[in-house]
């Protein structure tokens, strides 16, 4: 799989936990990191998904050749924390990154990865080893750079066949926010970049911080909101004492059957209380765990910008943005729960709905940040939900 225009010494390696050995030129910072390999089909957004912290302890395989051409900025960053780099572990490219030139670019990529701590790869066949990873799975690696190209290849063998890999592991806790905290940022505007919400929000949004990313935040504060995030370990009393008019349940990382262990509970009191609430990725796994569902890794999981969706409630198909190595195993909703969505490549269950609360949720990321809009209308939809409860109650009062 390597690059036969070049000659140059190895100064990163890919070793795979079949033993498997790619070799490439290291970019980013150096030494060594475990994750998960992935492949990503987007042809823009590499900061958005860098920065995704749904890619925690993932190694993402970019299939479009040229990455990095419009560097980096202060902006297009999707983790709440950027100092504390949760996201992709390491990042795969085709060819070495090439002079950036963009109006907003403030560094280039190389000096950006080498920040966050970000193991990079370049100079590969990634068109052979995204077919590796479509025949045999997604595999567990070890990513490694020197400069010098000094590697102990059996040591890291080894270790990449000692990594247990993403199923089991809970890796909300190490990606979210620690305590409770408001969120004002508004989408962006041309010429003016990120707004701020309004003084006089209409609602109170609680949004469960399991790894969230920042444009789901932002759209919901640009319809109206006042969100108020808390750590995933929340209990239902806390969500609760914050009033909210509706509860969110944030995307994330790692294994939902190992998150959903203390999430699930809190999520079952919520669903008593009757408020509307939306979970997406995640969220919308441990929902559906929540509900009595169940969840199951995937062979190469949905990772793109270009995924065909199909909305039931609407009739149409969406071409989404999608980051999930896991899914809700629809043979396994109980009844008064309805399908909303399903992936028009593999059939796999990518949307739940109550019928008789208040209460949905979706596989794909409708925030986009990268990827199309097609399904900003979700969050509307929320809204309308949370509209017409807040109207029930008044009824009732």
């Amino acid at each position: 799989m390597t690059d036969g225009w070049t000659k140059r010494t190895p100064t990163a390696l890919l070793v795979l936990a079949d033993g498997t050995v790619i070799e490439g030129q290291g970019l980013g910072a150096t030494g060594a990191t475990e994750g998960e390999v992935c492949f990503n089909t987007a042809l823009t957004g590499y900061q958005e998904i860098l920065t995704d912290p749904s890619y925690a302890r993932q190694i993402v395989t970019f299939t479009f050749p040229h990455i990095g051409n419009v560097g980096t900025n202060d902006e297009d960053f999707e983790d709440l924390v950027p100092d504390n780099a949760a996201g992709a572990v390491g990042a795969i490219f085709r060819a070495d990154i090439s002079p950036y030139s963009n109006y907003r670019a403030a560094s280039g990529l190389d000096e950006w990865l080498k920040k966050r701590g970000v193991i990079a790869l370049c100079g590969i066949d990634t068109r052979a080893l995204t077919v590796h990873i479509r025949e045999k799975g997604m595999p567990n690696a070890v990513i490694a750079h020197d400069p010098e190209g000094r590697f102990d290849v059996e040591a890291l063998k080894a270790r990449a066949k000692a990594w247990p890999g993403l199923e089991g592991m809970d890796l909300a806790k190490d990606v979210a926010a620690g305590k409770p905290v408001d969120f004002a940022e508004a989408p962006w505007a041309w010429g003016s970049g990120y707004g701020r919400g309004a003084d006089d929000a209409r609602y109170t949004i609680v949004a469960i911080d399991y790894g969230t990313k920042r444009n789901i935040l932002r759209l919901m504060t640009g319809l109206g909101a006042k969100v108020v995030i808390v750590p995933p370990t929340a209990s239902a009393e806390e969500i609760l004492a914050h009033q909210p008019d509706g509860i969110f349940l944030s995307n994330g990382p790692g294994d939902p059957a190992a998150t959903g262990a203390y999430a699930v509970p809190t999520i079952q009191e919520l669903l008593k209380s009757d408020i509307p609430i939306f979970g997406i990725c995640l969220g919308h796994q441990m929902l559906a765990l929540a509900l009595g569902g169940k969840t199951q890794k995937m062979h190469q999981g949905h990772h793109g910008a270009n995924h065909p969706v199909k909305d039931f409630t609407t009739g149409k198909v969406e071409i989404v943005s999608m980051n999930h190595g896991f899914a809700v195993a629809r043979d396994t909703l109980p009844d008064g729960v309805v399908e909303t969505h399903v992936s028009l490549f593999d059939g796999s269950n990518c949307g739940l709905r109550l019928k008789d609360k208040p209460v949905f949720s979706v596989q794909h990321h409708p925030e986009a940040s990268p990827g199309p809009q097609d399904s900003h209308y979700l969050f509307s939809r929320f809204f309308e939900m949370i509209e017409e409860h807040k109207a029930n109650q008044g009824k009732a009062a």
